[in-house]
């Protein structure tokens, strides 16, 4: 009876010395770094969130992949890398290869993104609605006065960063159904590139990530007016006097603004104390999301106040 107690004491004591004890080994799966894979439309406010985390936790480094949707997730199933920012869950084809490597899977919604369609400063304004941005993705708009509200004529190109990225896949799946895009519709490379690209070309509508149109460290834009580029408004209506909308954070909150996306910060690192699972909670916690509502045009998932305010 007595060697049976001794042996339940020590199963105890081992238990609750490894509680505290971290995992040991070499290699990125061991180490304090934060190895991430972030949608390369989410790069400006997501290297704010992780100087911010670095700030507090200041034994870890920046492992940041930045790269598209399609090349984070596969990563993610993959096991090359165990914490992903992307704008889709897991399939469940990618779930279940996840769960083969017995791996756990922890996902948080932390923002509504919003992208936007930009143009050269030229090109005068005008307003867009799904209907007209179906027809350009299909092929069947490829020229500007094919346009409702035509400004300009000649042919018409729609630029993205990349084939693999999340607008990509929005306007395949939410516009087309999942069919393949179609027509004058090219892949620059990144969102630098598309707004270079419509710097010079006033034939080209470019696709960026908002937040791609503020300045590092710059605060949520509430005009966009004195950019090198133009915003155009985006409208649901499909009538003779549509009512167009800028990627404004108050117009994504209201649902004016209808090109918008859900964020969602993906884990499936096993290790309950890693800085990759802190960075995980600290996205979704209230410094990232303070972070999320005052330096980008994304909108933070937690409750935010909208007042009104009059000045004379």
């Amino acid at each position: 009876m007595k060697s049976i107690k001794l042996l339940l004491t020590v199963c105890v004591l081992c238990v609750l010395a490894s509680c505290g004890k971290k995992y040991t080994g070499s290699g990125w799966r061991y180490s304090d770094d934060v190895y991430v894979a972030i949608d390369e439309t989410f790069r400006p406010i997501m290297a704010e969130e992780l100087e911010a985390f670095r700030l507090q936790h200041v034994e870890s480094g920046d492992k940041a992949v930045y790269c598209s949707e399609d090349s984070a997730i596969q990563m993610l199933v993959n096991d090359s890398i165990r914490c992903c920012v992307v704008t889709r869950p897991l399939s469940d084809a990618e779930t279940n290869r996840v769960k083969a490597n017995r791996l756990p899977i922890s996902k948080a919604r932390i923002a509504t993104d919003a992208f936007a369609l930009i143009v050269n400063k030229e090109v005068a304004d005008s307003v867009l609605n799904i209907e007209d941005i179906k027809g350009i993705v299909s092929g069947k708009i490829t020229r500007w006065e094919q346009l409702r509200y035509a400004t300009r004529k000649g042919e018409l190109s729609l630029v993205f960063d990349k084939s693999g990225s999340s607008t990509v896949r929005y306007m395949r799946d939410s516009l087309l159904n999942g069919q393949d895009i179609k027509g004058n519709v090219f892949a620059q490379g990144s969102n630098d590139a598309v707004i270079d690209l419509v710097k010079k070309d006033a034939g080209v509508i470019g696709v960026v990530g908002t937040n791609w149109l503020k300045e590092p460290k710059e605060r949520v834009l509430d005009d966009f007016s004195d950019l090198d580029v133009k915003v155009l408004k985006v409208s649901r209506d499909n009538d003779d006097n549509p009512v167009g909308f800028r990627p404004y954070q108050y117009r994504i909150l209201t649902g004016d603004y209808p090109l918008t996306r859900a964020v969602y910060v993906i884990s499936t690192d096993p290790r309950r104390g890693s800085n990759v699972n802190l960075f995980y909670f600290f996205l979704k916690g209230q410094k990232g999301q303070t972070i999320l509502c005052n330096g980008s045009q994304l909108l933070p998932y937690s409750p935010v106040q909208v007042k009104s305010v009059s000045t004379n």
